[in-house]
């Protein structure tokens, strides 16, 4: 069903939407879809640098006890 909508009927949907909403309210909106994404990408990162920063602390000493005396 939607491989069927083509250009003509994307255009058409987009003024309709445009008609309907107005012009404020879309870029308004758009701004917000950003801001979503961009502290959606900020979480993921912050998620990543917590991950790693845990792996490094548990993987800061290795050495068995028993050879910890011998150094």
């Amino acid at each position: 069903m939607l491989n069927n909508i083509g250009l003509p009927g994307l255009l058409l949907i987009a003024v309709v939407v445009l008609v309907l909403f107005g012009r404020g309210k879309i870029s308004s909106l758009m701004g917000e879809v950003g801001k979503g994404i961009t502290s959606f990408k900020k979480g993921i990162n912050e998620g990543t640098e917590e991950i790693e920063q845990d792996a490094a602390v548990e993987a800061k000493d290795v050495t068995p006890e028993t050879d910890k005396d011998k150094v």
